[in-house]
């Protein structure tokens, strides 16, 4: 259900896993940083509750047309999410910086 003109966000399984390998690799380099990825992911998640329309299409050769949106966060992190009427669905969390095509082939797949 919407508030207004809220949008309900649901954080997948698989995404809230992504999150957290990416924040445990960080916390190996530096504890604030991986603090601040986490802080960064629930800013632009709570962002995805207004105008989760407003973000770009993943477009891709392996991604069916309009299906998936991503949002940049943390410089170099995406967020790749479904808009079902009300409801935001956050799939994936990747890191920019990896080869991450096996997960653009994956998405077709669903």
């Amino acid at each position: 259900m919407t508030d207004g003109n809220k949008h309900k966000v649901i954080i997948s399984k698989l995404a809230t896993q992504m999150l957290v390998a990416h924040a445990a690799f960080l916390v190996h380099v530096n504890k604030k940083v991986a603090e601040g990825l986490v802080d960064s992911f629930e800013n632009a998640a709570n962002s995805l509750r207004s105008m989760p329309q407003s973000y770009p299409w993943l477009t891709g050769e392996y991604i069916s047309h309009n299906k998936y949106r991503y949002l940049l966060f943390e410089k170099r992190y995406m967020l790749i999410f479904q808009l079902e009427e009300d409801r935001v669905f956050a799939e994936y969390v990747i890191d920019c910086r990896q080869e991450y095509g096996w997960l653009i082939r994956s998405i077709q797949l669903k």
